[in-house]
């Protein structure tokens, strides 16, 4: 039997992590002109707003408008609570709705407007065609472009709904400023005063915000969901086809609601909205939730699955694997970590999970072809290094210093305990793995772990 003192810690043999990326006056200008341009459409708006209906109204706007705003950002960082988006991301995406979704479609649509009441044609169909087309592009873009310039940060349909999501939810802000500070109090003040138009806001926000302060962001979390879909599918036609179909859906459910509103208002009878509310709106916002809890749930289970070859190639251990399949697991893991190494081992821990479903949705989207260029090839296999690295790096600050446990490695197949008595045991994994376990490892070198049928022939 070999002696532990032959056994290397963690990450022994792997490559270091990569250094922080510097910053050049490239990024720098970019950063600066992304920030900058989304700041501008964003003042641009307010000043328009404000420019219309008043510095006073505008402020009530604001103020109604902002209450909702934490509770549904809140839902959408508890669902990204398996593998959280750098802030940054979910700001951007936020600010994207709010700022520059709004002035385009702002823009948009007022000429429209003006174009049909030219040529004479129904304003309303501003609302019902021209309006949910715009919005609903122009509110995909930013997550889009996300998609497109981060795919290893954002790859999944979770990520497509968070950052969706957010951006209507930004966007629903900014047109909620318009509703309660124009329709509200605006209009509520000049009937009877600063009383009725704080009436008006009331009802204005009980209608729009409490009982449909959905719609903006459930319309477009179908884009999301298309989007997502495109890091999780092979064929090249699908992936054109899955975010314009998701796009398409979004599009059809805004038109269908600004319908019924629409028809509400012009013949004067709520039960339109009242019966589109309950039989359609309704069952597709739950339906929409329960998707949704789905999907998060079929993470966890989705890392347990993709992560397994790893264990048998040394990476990782049985109950590292049974940790990272729920949220309970990992809340579970997280106390023990601080417990054995105080706030740095939780810090590390909590890295070393999201680092590790990273891992898993890369390995997936190995197995279901979704790397078909060799470009792409030689960055999911780079990738992966940097993960199984951070991963290792990161199981450094835990491992190891429970003193109720013997001192145990995993080779990966059996564990090596070293007794009291000096000697070294080795034993076969049980059935159930215990949760978690202060396991350390051989040491090893970087040898991928192949995935039948990659790379593509």
């Amino acid at each position: 039997m070999s002696h532990p003192a032959q056994y290397g810690m963690p990450g022994s043999g792997l490559a270091p992590l990569p250094p922080p990326t510097r910053w050049d006056a490239r990024r720098a200008l970019t950063l600066a002109g992304t920030v900058g341009g989304i700041a501008l459409c964003g003042i641009g708006v307010l000043v328009y707003v404000g420019w219309h209906i008043g510095p006073l109204a505008l402020s009530v706007g604001i103020a109604a408008a902002l209450l909702p705003v934490p509770l549904l950002v809140g839902c959408f960082l508890w669902l990204d609570r398996y593998k959280p988006k750098p802030a940054k991301y979910l700001a951007v995406a936020f600010a994207w709705g709010a700022g520059v979704a709004t002035a385009a479609s702002l823009a948009v649509n007022t000429l429209a407007s003006m174009a049909f009441d030219r040529f004479g044609i129904e304003d309303m169909l501003v609302a019902v065609i021209v309006a949910p087309i715009v919005e609903e592009t122009t509110k995909a873009i930013g997550p889009a472009v996300l998609f497109w310039r981060r795919p290893r940060v954002v790859n999944s349909m979770v990520d497509g709904i968070v950052l969706c999501g957010l951006s209507a939810a930004g966007f629903a802000m900014v047109e909620n400023i318009l509703y309660l500070g124009k329709v509200g109090f605006a209009e509520g003040s000049t009937h009877g005063g600063a009383l009725v138009g704080v009436a008006w806001v009331v009802r204005v926000f009980l209608g729009r915000i409490l009982m449909s302060g959905f719609a903006h962001p459930l319309f477009t979390a179908m884009t999301g969901i298309g989007l997502g879909l495109v890091a999780r599918v092979a064929r090249r036609p699908a992936r054109w086809l899955a975010p314009a179909g998701g796009l398409l859906a979004a599009m059809v459910l805004h038109a269908s609601w600004n319908l019924m509103a629409t028809l509400t208002a012009e013949r004067q009878e709520p039960y339109i909205l009242l019966y589109g509310y309950v039989s359609c709106m309704m069952p597709v916002f739950f339906g929409m939730v329960g998707f949704v809890l789905w999907l998060r749930s079929a993470e966890g289970r989705l890392t347990e699955r993709a992560l397994t070859p790893y264990v048998h190639a040394g990476w990782l251990s049985p109950p590292e694997i049974a940790a990272l399949g729920t949220i309970g697991r990992r809340s579970a893991a997280r106390h023990w970590a601080k417990r054995m190494a105080g706030e740095a081992g939780a810090r590390a821990m909590r890295a070393y999970q999201f680092e590790a479903t990273r891992l898993a949705l890369l390995r997936d989207g190995m197995r279901r072809g979704a790397c078909v260029s060799q470009r792409e090839i030689d960055e999911t296999r780079a990738e992966e290094l940097r993960l199984l690295a951070a991963i290792a790096a990161y199981r450094q600050a835990f491992t190891g210093r429970d003193p109720h446990t013997y001192r145990t490695w995993w080779d990966g197949l059996r564990y090596h305990v070293m007794l009291p008595d000096g000697g070294v045991r080795v034993f076969n994994p049980p059935n159930q793995p215990v949760v978690p376990v202060p396991v350390t490892f051989m040491p090893v070198t970087f040898m991928p772990v192949t995935v039948p049928g990659y790379p593509p022939r």
